[in-house]
């Protein structure tokens, strides 16, 4: 009970730190570039990691491994930050939460996939609502359709289900801490030849101490520290736990909207939020979970 009480408390911290991603990301967009971004946060990362594995001289993971963390690098290292960042050029950072908000559903779909779990009806009525109630919520902020930056915040919810889903299963077996470190090893190489590129046409952009502080959130916080406390805290608590502490992060997420840029949250922002939350909640609710994983060592 201690560390199941120890991993929720952990895997809070951890939802906490990314429910500013999308505030902070929407803060340092128009002056840094979606580019520089989207690429850029994961190159300061991996390279933080680079720097953890030969301090520590943690063993590189076995090959069998090697495919689930390039998924887990695609997933939540180029994947999400990118077309997020892209996103963020033009939707206000509260509509972004509402999207977003399908991540613990889709998390939920893409780990029923993976360890081919067969749940019941109720689960894909559940999953299937939360992205309708996404659409409509999209749909009427659009006048009358979604845009263009609604499909690609959808990619990047994909690519954020698909590696925190695949981090769960060989968390278990490598541990938490692992996972994000090598994942950002691996995916450094693939992120830094994009960088050079953006930074040899563009030069290093022009922004001020607040935007580049932000970058600084996102790169260290958001892609590398976030998921430690994360990953560590589904090992002790079991993803049964930890997946449905997820849902409380849209409305953290609206919190800092407020706080940090300032945006109004209309009543129709915060009711679709909690029909995502509720869709997602459900998803949870009526998925039928694996066997509750033991301590990591």
């Amino acid at each position: 009970m201690k560390e199941r009480v120890e991993g929720i408390l952990l895997a809070l911290l951890g939802v906490l730190i990314f429910s500013v991603t999308l505030p902070a990301t929407r803060s340092a967009v128009p002056q840094l570039g979606p580019e520089f971004i989207g690429f850029g946060r994961g190159v300061v990362a991996g390279l933080i990691a680079i720097a953890v594995v030969l301090v520590t001289r943690d063993k590189i993971p076995e090959r069998k491994y090697w495919k689930g963390l390039a998924i887990v690098a695609l997933g939540v290292t180029i994947g999400f930050p990118l077309f997020s960042a892209f996103a963020l050029r033009t939707l206000p950072s509260a509509h972004s939460a509402v999207v977003v908000g399908l991540l613990p559903a889709a998390t939920a779909v893409m780990a029923v996939l993976l360890v081919g779990e067969r749940p019941h009806l109720p689960f894909w009525i559940a999953s299937g609502a939360g992205v309708v109630a996404v659409l409509l919520f999209a749909a009427v902020e659009g006048a009358g359709h979604p845009q263009f930056a609604d499909l690609l915040l959808l990619i990047a919810v994909m690519g954020g289900a698909i590696g925190y889903a695949e981090g769960s299963r060989i968390a278990k077996e490598i541990g938490g801490f692992r996972v994000i470190l090598w994942a950002l090893v691996f995916c450094v190489p693939f992120l830094t030849v994009p960088m050079i590129a953006i930074l040899a046409t563009k030069g290093i952009p022009h922004g001020t101490p607040e935007a580049w502080l932000w970058f600084a959130y996102v790169a260290i916080a958001s892609q590398f520290l976030g998921f430690l406390p994360w990953y560590r805290g589904l090992v002790l608590a079991g993803v049964a736990y930890t997946s449905q502490l997820g849902l409380i992060q849209p409305v953290l997420t609206l919190g800092w909207s407020v706080l940090i840029l300032g945006e109004r949250v209309s009543a129709l922002t915060l009711a679709a939020a909690l029909v995502v939350i509720g869709c997602a909640a459900a998803t949870q609710w009526t998925r039928p979970h694996e066997a509750e994983m033991s301590p990591e060592s």
